[in-house]
Formats: C-alpha cells, structure tokens, sequence
C-alpha cells in the first residue's frame, strides 16, 4: 500500500499574471522550483488564500530570478494578480517511507529567495 504524502510547499506567493489565452498550467520562478523540489510539468495543487479557490494543474518554468506566478488557460479565471497562492506538490510513498520523509517547504518572500 502506498499514501500520498506533501513532498514540496511554496507558501504565500503573489500572482504576478493570470494568463487566460495559454492553453493550461502554472507559471513559476525556476529559481522557486529548485528551491522547493518542483520539476517542469509536474502536478501541483494551488490555493487560493484570497477567495479559496483551489485547483490542480501542472507547472512549466518561468524565468530563473523573475519571480513569476502566472496562472494560465482556466486557472486564470480563479485568480487574480495580487492573490497569496500556497503551491504543493505530493509523492506516494509507504507508510514507513513516510515516517522519516520531511517535506521541502519554502517561505519566499515578495517572490524571491531570501
């Protein structure tokens, strides 16, 4: 047996960009992907902390240093530039893998890596 269990956490970023005319997915900083063990297209979910919206989609590489987060295609209609957004991304694993995993979790601030 196996569970899902949190693997990466990008806590509060801001929405730079909301991008409804892209065909789906999340835009982030590659500087904040490193950071938090996210590789390009892998699934995420998203939530909204200003109106609890919550979404999954699968994450392509933004510029390196840019502090973007852009929602594209129809994820864009359930934010807006300026929202807090919490990224998490999950693994499946054992019970027992679980144990002593520990997630990555970061705490950008203003987008960045501080």
């Amino acid at each position: 047996m196996t569970i899902e269990v949190l693997k990466s956490k990008i806590h509060r970023v801001s929405v730079t960009d909301a991008n409804l005319n892209y065909i789906g997915s999340i835009t982030i900083d590659e500087d904040l992907m490193d950071a938090a063990n996210i590789i390009e297209y892998e699934k995420v979910a998203v939530v909204n902390n200003n109106n609890g919206a919550r979404f999954e989609t699968y994450v392509i590489k933004g510029e390196r240093g840019s502090g973007v987060i852009c929602t594209n295609g129809a994820a864009a209609r359930l934010v807006q530039p300026g929202d807090i957004l919490i990224i998490t991304a999950y693994a499946q694993m054992t019970p027992d893998e679980a144990r002593n995993f520990k997630p990555t979790v970061i705490h950008p601030i203003n987008n960045k890596l501080q």
